[in-house]
């Protein structure tokens, strides 16, 4: 694995569901983050990966694809909508292909609900990521999907706010990134 240079930051997109505002909103925020020369940033959205619908006893090729792309990248930002006070199967099932390839990461969350911003997915999403050894960021951005705050096409409009939620959340995730790196490398994660 590289030890210098940009951190590798993957941004997850976590729903699969058709109609979805996941993938606008998921683009939207890659575009952002992509504006910055110290993050390389890659888009994983789990509409393109054909997963199984149960675990298997064998991992597949799209779980295997999945792992490693985790494994390779130093830092998450996991975009999610809020469905029931909660985050989606797709997501959780996709999560849980993954394990040792999540430890000692820092994770970010964009998300978006009606109402809440999707803030109750991510407080369920902090418990599983914390379960896995990563360290989650305390800020992140949220998307009201009730106040107009996206467009037709379902990207968020672009607000000062926003835009600060946006460099606060990356500039926390960099730093988290960047000593978990150094950490990484001076000495395995006991897990």
């Amino acid at each position: 694995m590289k030890a210098s240079g940009p951190l590798r930051m993957a941004v997850i997109i976590g729903s699969t569901r058709e109609g979805r505002v996941g993938d606008s909103i998921g683009r939207w925020f890659a575009s952002r983050a992509g504006l910055r020369d110290d993050l390389d940033v890659s888009v994983l959205d789990l509409a393109h990966y054909t997963f199984p619908p149960a675990f298997p006893s064998v991992a597949t090729p799209a779980m295997r694809a999945f792992a490693a792309s985790v494994s390779a990248a130093e830092a998450f930002v996991v975009v999610t909508p809020e469905y029931n006070r909660s985050f989606p199967a797709s997501l959780k099932q996709a999560i849980d292909f993954a394990y040792d390839e999540w430890q000692a990461k820092p994770v970010g969350f964009v998300s978006y609900g009606s109402g809440s911003c999707g803030l109750y997915a991510i407080e369920h999403l902090r418990t599983v990521f914390i379960g896995l050894h990563a360290v989650t960021v305390r800020d992140g951005v949220g998307v009201d999907l009730l106040d107009g705050g996206v467009g037709e096409d379902g990207r968020p409009y672009d607000t000062d706010q926003r835009e600060q939620a946006v460099t606060t959340m990356l500039d926390q995730l960099l730093w988290w990134g960047l000593a978990l790196r150094a950490a990484r490398a001076a000495r395995p994660f006991a897990s």
